[in-house]
């Protein structure tokens, strides 16, 4: 079920009648600007996706079922695979999941849904995206093996995944910092998409997100040949003071805008 609101901010305020009703809150569980709840009864799982107006998952989602309604193959493929998946994986939401991922990817390209969307990387294909832009486009002109992938498993530390349709065309890292700050630690296009808007595309989700995560101030570290690209969005000069201590590049120009 795909309720539909003004502000997905708001739901928050709803969650205690969502239990009331046996709902169980997961929050946005991967998927930027929605609120997931489940019901699971003997026999029966309830599933509800709360989105905000104009987001592109929604219609995403109804032309997956308008698909599954007119496509009685697929329909019943895709029947027979929750089937096996929730025997497989009776107790391990993420593994019944990622079972489906493949077969609803290949639903969504016969669709030709081609939004713009946004997600924490979770599935293993976004993992290893995310590995292969860290390391294509910045450790691999130091060269080093990325050093940080520890933070994959950081709290503090968000992975965010661009999709265009099925593909995806870009990645930022985000470091949450104390006192509602957060760090842009890399954002990326990948090489094919760039000069097309995804790289703003990108930036104003994750502004958008940082927000209503209460973050006040976004800091970044540019390069040179990126700070025409963060001038046009309003970002100005402005002390990056790293709680960690880093070292910065000489070349890095520190910036920051607030929210």
């Amino acid at each position: 079920m795909i309720p539909v609101v003004k502000d997905i901010l708001r739901v928050k305020e709803s969650v205690s009648a969502m239990e009331k009703l046996g709902y169980e809150s997961i929050g946005e569980y991967g998927m930027l600007f929605r609120h997931f709840f489940i019901k699971r009864e003997p026999g029966q799982f309830f599933n509800i996706h709360v989105f905000e107006e104009n987001n592109p998952d929604i219609d995403r989602h109804l032309k997956f079922r308008d698909w599954m309604q007119t496509h009685l193959e697929d329909r019943e493929a895709y029947e027979k695979l929750k089937i096996n998946l929730a025997s497989q994986f009776p107790n391990d939401i993420f593994g019944y999941v990622s079972g489906k991922d493949k077969f609803v990817e290949s639903i969504d390209e016969k669709t030709g849904f081609d939004g713009i969307r946004a997600v924490l990387a979770l599935k293993n294909q976004e993992w290893d995206a995310v590995r292969n832009f860290r390391q294509k486009y910045f450790f691999d002109l130091v060269p080093i093996v990325d050093p940080y992938t520890w933070t994959f498993k950081d709290k503090q530390h968000a992975h965010i995944i661009l999709y265009k349709g099925i593909k995806i065309v870009g990645y930022a890292h985000i470091q949450f910092w104390p006192d509602k700050k957060a760090a842009m630690r890399i954002i990326v296009i990948d090489e094919p998409y760039r000069n097309q808007g995804f790289g703003s595309e990108l930036l104003k989700i994750c502004e958008r997100w940082l927000k209503n995560q209460e973050i006040r101030i976004l800091h970044v570290e540019s390069r040179l040949t990126s700070y025409p690209f963060y001038k046009r969005h309003k970002y100005i000069e402005m002390s990056f003071d790293d709680p960690e201590g880093h070292e910065t590049h000489p070349n890095d120009i520190a910036i920051g805008k607030v929210l």
